[in-house]
């Protein structure tokens, strides 16, 4: 049973360094932020699509995960 305190520790982790990165107000360092930059998508219309495709389709796989318990 250590899975779920280590993914409430992550959990808290994150929340803690995205809490940082908010506050401090420099450019760059939330998950936003660096999400748009891997993927480019200020100026890249290819960026955008890639983004968009993999996010919907990470989407619809958790939901169908989390609902159906299969896959």
């Amino acid at each position: 049973m250590i899975w779920p305190a280590v993914w409430f520790v992550w959990t808290c982790m994150f929340a803690v360094a995205e809490t940082i990165a908010l506050v401090n107000r420099r450019e760059g360092d939330t998950l936003s932020e660096t999400v748009r930059a891997l993927f480019h998508t200020r100026t890249s219309k290819a960026g955008r699509a890639v983004f968009a495709v993999g996010w919907t389709g990470f989407s619809v796989w958790f939901a169908v995960h989390i609902l159906t318990e299969t896959m």
